[in-house]
């Protein structure tokens, strides 16, 4: 089937690498958030165009259907505290120009990006030689130019822990070896995509750890904070605020990728303004573990600049 002429009804599997995430979550949405579906002689199937309506109408705050839809901004992808914080900054300087945000992981992000579902898709996939982020993974997803990719922030990710990391956990190997209860993230997250890195460069795989999946940074800090987990990656800012300990593994670069037919639309300028501005400095300062000295830099096309 081309991609000019896509398929009507999604397998299991093709909902879950749309969504980003595993086949179990597929049936946990079916159940919990109405995903629809239908089953045919024991197999789901999922009608493709009510699956892309359903992932638009669970954007966070999505806003009613009225005059000012066209000046909605959309960003889909990897979720982050400081991300949100910059929306909600964004929807007090410009409320007749909305955004709107969908946390569906980075390779969700990508794929929303293909479909031109988003104006703005949010990644943070680190590439095997641990230096670059999110290109090898645009050449392999995108069809066409690649995006505009520009700087959100560097931020600290690693490990959370109990306070006074009670069983001793200072890799991922730990999880294996010490037969750790882990919250994990959902395969298509840039956070999982490190853990299998770390996890391939010492010969293991994760097939070995025991462990449930979660939605979101804050949900894996939960887990362990309340005992459902032992460790999970996550970001330090969530470790901070929920008062666990936290064990570096990579300061990872997040960024924002932009079609570069949207670019110099005046909201996704207005967005990218903020990122220079001094309540956006404040906002970070106030969140640990990031760095914003290049919040707002081109890093793809060398030439681009933001207005």
């Amino acid at each position: 089937m081309s991609k000019d002429n896509p398929k009507s009804y999604l397998s299991t599997k093709e909902v879950a690498e749309l969504l980003g995430v595993n086949e179990k979550i597929v049936y946990q949405l079916i159940n919990e958030k109405g995903l629809p579906a239908t089953k045919v002689t024991g197999k789901w199937l999922f009608p493709r165009h009510l699956v892309e309506a359903w992932l638009e109408k669970h954007v966070i705050n999505h806003p009613e259907q009225g005059a000012y839809r066209e000046r909605l901004l959309v960003i889909i992808g990897s979720n982050d505290p400081l991300l949100e914080k910059t929306i909600a900054l964004y929807n007090r300087r410009f409320p007749d120009n909305p955004a709107v945000f969908a946390s569906v992981g980075s390779m969700g992000g990508l794929k929303a990006l293909s479909k031109r579902l988003c104006h703005i898709a949010t990644a943070h996939l680190m590439e095997s030689n641990e230096r670059d982020y999110n290109f090898a993974y645009l050449k392999e997803k995108l069809e066409g130019p690649l995006p505009a990719v520009v700087n959100f922030c560097f931020r600290e990710q690693g490990i959370v822990v109990s306070p006074g990391n009670p069983q001793g956990i200072s890799s991922v190997e730990d999880f294996i070896k010490k037969k750790i209860r882990v919250a994990l993230r959902p395969k298509g997250t840039g956070t999982r995509v490190l853990m299998e890195h770390e996890l391939q460069k010492i010969g293991l795989s994760s097939e070995k750890i025991e462990g449930e999946e979660y939605a979101s940074h804050l949900e894996v800090g939960l887990a362990v904070l309340t005992g459902k987990a032992q460790a999970g990656l996550a970001i330090k800012v969530v470790a901070d605020l929920l008062g666990l300990d936290f064990v570096p593994l990579k300061q990872e670069r997040y960024d924002l990728l932009i079609p570069k037919e949207f670019f110099f639309q005046e909201n996704i300028q207005a967005f990218l303004g903020l990122l220079q501005d001094e309540e956006f400095q404040t906002l970070a300062n106030s969140l640990s573990g990031y760095d914003v000295s290049l919040s707002g830099k081109v890093i793809f096309p060398k030439a681009a600049t933001t207005a």
